[in-house]
């Protein structure tokens, strides 16, 4: 066993082999290690959870955080400080007692710092917006092993927001809280093989298109694999998922969930109102460690010819597994920010999230797979989501429009010109 195997993290299926190894405790770890390798002319990468990582960590110099994981609340100025480390389900069992909460993804084991720097499109956005807008400031160890205090109106706050990684290493971070204490929100099942999947698709966007800003959602797809450790409903079935998240009176929620409940008998159905330290229960994300390539496909508008070939190429008709997500966009994610930031494609009415799982073959298959998907999606796609991008860490096309990735180049130019944290967008 290599000694990095421990840090291969929740991506299994990328090897973690740098040449260097850093376990930091703190900002001082960090500034050493970053002076270390721009002084030893190694490369740079940081990992907390491994949820995001790109692709292969080969060489150079890997920068642990995932002990520096404080988490502090400011119940009065409704504001978390945040180490690096710290993951999303830390944030909302110590904003829960205020009445509080994060604008936290769909997985509690996700890291805190990885999601924001990708824009953080979370299970409340269209009520909230993205969770890059609500940040009020962030330290930044430079490629000089300077620690910068950034706040809105710094060029680095703005371009590493939304710009991903690729300016230096985030070692805390002060965002945000919103008074959500409970919502009505869970899962709404559908087996493919009762319930015609281009029926439940078709229903699902035309629904969407008239809910409030206080609801959230996303339709998932995917034949679940025919195994023990599944509960018998769900084995080998091919299951289309209505996942929501509404903030208002779970009453209300009822009346907007009715016409999805009209679609046809439900294989399951979790609806209900439930407190916000529950939130991660509406998606259930796997929580165990596992290899996958994915990619995220930001969309202006549905097509639900195209939409309908993309369930056709990733169901049952599929010779591997892939889960598709099609996520409900607008609303407040919609909204420009109080403080700028490098969030791209705000106009984006929709986001297609494929995920496959990958197994002896590697990612080439997928990677075949899923240029079909994007043929299909083409004539409607605006760019890709960072913060979906998995496996894939040299392929940076489409991650921004031009303007941002002028803009971005700008700063990078300025801060990292050697290029010791690689280029914005890999992770």
């Amino acid at each position: 066993m290599s000694a990095y195997d421990q840090f291969t993290g929740f991506q299994t299926a990328f090897p973690v082999r740098p040449e260097r190894l850093v376990e930091a405790t703190g900002p001082d770890d960090v500034r050493a290690a970053v002076r270390y390798a721009a002084g030893h002319g190694l490369t740079v990468a940081v990992q907390s959870t491994g949820h995001g990582r790109g692709g292969p960590v080969e060489g150079g110099l890997l920068i642990d955080t995932r002990r520096m994981d404080d988490v502090t609340v400011d119940p009065v100025a409704r504001t978390a400080r945040i180490g690096a480390g710290a993951r999303w389900g830390r944030v909302v069992a110590a904003a829960a007692p205020h009445g509080l909460a994060p604008l936290n993804g769909s997985s509690p084991g996700v890291g805190v710092v990885g999601y924001l720097l990708g824009g953080g499109l979370g299970i409340l956005g269209r009520t909230y917006g993205w969770a890059a807008d609500h940040v009020r400031s962030l330290d930044l160890v430079t490629a000089d092993g300077a620690l910068r205090h950034l706040t809105p109106g710094d060029a680095a706050f703005e371009a590493v927001l939304g710009g991903g990684h690729g300016l230096g290493v985030v070692t805390a971070v002060e965002t945000g809280l919103v008074p959500v204490a409970r919502l009505y929100g869970g899962s709404l099942a559908f087996d493919g093989a009762v319930v015609e999947p281009g029926r439940v698709l078709r229903a699902y966007a035309e629904w969407a298109s008239g809910v409030p800003e206080a609801l959230t959602s996303s339709l998932a797809a995917l034949v679940y694999p025919d195994v023990p450790a599944l509960p018998p409903h769900l084995r080998g079935r091919y299951v289309l998922s209505v996942r929501i998240a509404f903030t208002g009176d779970a009453a209300d929620g009822e009346r907007l969930v009715a016409p999805l409940r009209e679609l046809g008998p439900a294989l399951s159905d979790s609806l209900r109102e439930l407190p916000y330290t529950e939130s991660h229960t509406i998606h259930a994300d796997p929580d165990f460690p596992h290899a996958y390539w994915g990619d995220g496909i930001l969309l202006d508008a549905t097509d639900g010819d195209a939409l309908a070939e993309v369930l056709d190429l990733t169901g049952p008709k599929a010779d591997r597994m892939a889960v598709v997500q099609l996520n409900h966009l607008g609303g407040a994610l919609a909204a420009e920010p109080a403080a700028p930031n490098s969030v791209p494609y705000r106009e984006a009415g929709w986001l297609v999230r494929a995920l496959y799982p990958l197994d002896e073959a590697g990612p080439a298959p997928v990677r075949e797979l899923h240029a079909r998907v994007e043929r299909a999606l083409a004539p409607r796609t605006l760019g890709r989501a960072a913060n979906f991008v998995f496996g894939d860490g040299e392929r940076t096309d489409g991650l921004y429009d031009s303007a941002t990735a002028k803009r971005l180049a700008a700063v990078k130019s300025e801060l990292d010109p050697a290029s010791l944290f690689g280029a914005f967008g890999k992770r």
